[in-house]
C-alpha cells in the first residue's frame, strides 16, 4: 500500500530517494561478445540500497532507466516501456518456472517520450530486486585496478553475502570460484531445460549469486534447435541456446583470472603462480561434469524416468532437432500419451515411424505422467504473446500484460480457456528477433 501511494510511486519512478538511502551507480567491467570492456557500470541504473525480506535475507533494490550516470557512455540513461515490461514478464515467468532470478518489483511509466531507433517511445523505470548485483564483471573491474586489498574485500563480501561456507575453506577465493561454478551449472541447466535463451551472456551479466539477471534480448525457444539465436546483434551465434553451458564456463574462467591475485603472495614466484593457475583450472575443468549432472537429472525428471537413460535422451534430442518439434509442447504431450492419447506426441513429429520407435522405448521405462506435469510447463512466455502484450502496453492498454503475467505465474497448471497461451508461435514469416532495449 505504501508503494502504491504518491511517495512510494515517486521512489519507484526514481524521482526521490527513500529515507536513509544513498543511491550509487555500480562499477564493473566485462567481456561483451568476447571483447573486453574495462569500464562499463550502471549507465542507466542506480542501486538504492539493501533491505531485509521477510525471511531476513538481504535484498538489493535497484532502479533501471532512472537517468544518466558517469557510466552512461553517451546514452540518455532512460528506458522504454516495452523492454522494461519484457524484464518484468520474463523474470516473473522464470521465478514461477523455478529458475533462480532477479525479480521485478514494479514498472512505472514516467510520462516522458524517449528517442530510439524505432521512434519516440513511452519511458519507464523498472525497480529490480536481487540477492545482490555482484557480477563476474565486478571482480574483473576490481582486479584491473590492481588493488589487492580492494579485491580481497570484494571477495570477502561476496562470500559472506552468498557463499558463507567458503569462508571456512583453506583458500576462500578458490572456494568462492567453486561455489559460483556450482550455482551457475545449476542455473544454466535450468535455462536449458525450459528452453530459455538469455541472449547476452556477457561477463557483466553473470551474477555471483547464481540468479538470472538482465533480460535484454532474451526469448524462449519454440522448435528445438541448439543453434537458436534471437538477439539482433549476435551475428555469429556466440550466445545461441546450445552454446550457453560453454559460455558459462568461459565466463567462469574470466572470474578465475580476476581471483588469481588472491591465491598468491605479494611477490609470487613463477612456481606459486603456476600452482594457483592449476588449482583454478581444476575447478573450471569440473564445470562440464557439474552441468551435465544437473542437466541429466532435469531431463530424467522431464521424461518421468526413475533411472537415467542417456541414449534415450540423446536420441530424443536428435529426433526433436531433425523434425523441428516444439520443445515445450512435446513434453506435455508425452504425459497425455501415457494417459491414453497416443496421438498427442507422435502427431507433433512428421516422421511418425521414428516417433513411434522412440516412444516405444520410452514407455518401456513406465514413466510417471503426474511427475512429468509437475516439472514440464504448459505455459511459457511465448515470443509472439510477449510481443503482442508489450505492443498493447506501449499503445496504452496494460490488460494483456497483466493477463499474461497471471497465466505465467502458474506455468504447470493447465486451465480451461487458455489454449492460446499454450500454442506454439507461427512458423511462417521472418525469423523472430529481439533487441537490447537501449
Amino acid at each position: 500500500e505504501a508503494l502504491r501511494g504518491p511517495e512510494g510511486v515517486a521512489v519507484l519512478a526514481g524521482s526521490v530517494a527513500p529515507a536513509g538511502a544513498e543511491p550509487v551507480a555500480m562499477a564493473y567491467a566485462g567481456h561483451q561478445f568476447g571483447g573486453y570492456a574495462p569500464r562499463l557500470g550502471d549507465g542507466r541504473a542506480l542501486l538504492l540500497g539493501e533491505v531485509h525480506d521477510r525471511e531476513g535475507r538481504r535484498r538489493d533494490v535497484h532502479l533501471k532507466g532512472s537517468g544518466r550516470t558517469p557510466f552512461a557512455r553517451g546514452g540518455d540513461g532512460k528506458a522504454a516501456l516495452g523492454p522494461m515490461l519484457r524484464e518484468y514478464v520474463v523474470s516473473e515467468a522464470m521465478h514461477a518456472l523455478g529458475c533462480p532470478t532477479t525479480r521485478s518489483l514494479a514498472v512505472v511509466s514516467t510520462g516522458e517520450r524517449i528517442a530510439r531507433d524505432t521512434g519516440m517511445l513511452p519511458g519507464a523505470v523498472l525497480t529490480r530486486v536481487a540477492a545482490s548485483h555482484l557480477r563476474v564483471g565486478t571482480f574483473q573491474y576490481a582486479a584491473a585496478l590492481g588493488d589487492r586489498a580492494l579485491l580481497r574485500r570484494l571477495a570477502d563480501h561476496a562470500i559472506a553475502r552468498h557463499h558463507p561456507d567458503a569462508a571456512e575453506a583453506d583458500s576462500p577465493p578458490l572456494a568462492l570460484l567453486e561455489r559460483v561454478a556450482a550455482v551457475q551449472a545449476d542455473l544454466v541447466a535450468r535455462w536449458m531445460l525450459v528452453g530459455f535463451v538469455h541472449g547476452v551472456m556477457n561477463t557483466d551479466n553473470m551474477t555471483i549469486s547464481g540468479e538470472t539477471i538482465d533480460y535484454g534480448p532474451c526469448a524462449f525457444m519454440d522448435a528445438y534447435d541448439p543453434a537458436t539465436v534471437f538477439s539482433s546483434i549476435d551475428h555469429g551465434g556466440r550466445y545461441a541456446y546450445g552454446n550457453q553451458p560453454g559460455i558459462a564456463q568461459w565466463n567462469l574462467a574470466r572470474l578465475a583470472e580476476a581471483l588469481l591475485p588472491l591465491l598468491v603472495g605479494d611477490e609470487p614466484t613463477e612456481g606459486e603462480v603456476d600452482d594457483a593457475v592449476a588449482r583454478l583450472t581444476t575447478v573450471l575443468e569440473a564445470f562440464p561434469a557439474r552441468y551435465e549432472q544437473a542437466w541429466g537429472h532435469g531431463m530424467q525428471a522431464k521424461l518421468g524416468l526413475s533411472s537415467p537413460d542417456d541414449d534415450l535422451v540423446s536420441d530424443l534430442l536428435a529426433l526433436l532437432e531433425e523434425q523441428a518439434v516444439d520443445w515445450t509442447t512435446w513434453f506435455r504431450a508425452l504425459a497425455r500419451d501415457l494417459r491414453g492419447d497416443r496421438d498427442a506426441a507422435r502427431g507433433l513429429v512428421p516422421d511418425i515411424a521414428a516417433a513411434d520407435a522412440w516412444l516405444a522405448r520410452w514407455r518401456a521405462h513406465q514413466p510417471d505422467a503426474d511427475a512429468m506435469d509437475a516439472v514440464n510447463p504448459i505455459y511459457v512466455p511465448r515470443n509472439h504473446l510477449v510481443e503482442e502484450a508489450l505492443a498493447a502496453a506501449t499503445a496504452g492498454d496494460e490488460a494483456p500484460v497483466h493477463e499474461l503475467v497471471a497465466v505465467l505465474a502458474r506455468p504447470f497448471d493447465e486451465r480451461p480457456g487458455l489454449d492460446r497461451y499454450a500454442a506454439p508461435g507461427p512458423t511462417d514469416g521472418p525469423r523472430y528477433r529481439t533487441f537490447c532495449g537501449t
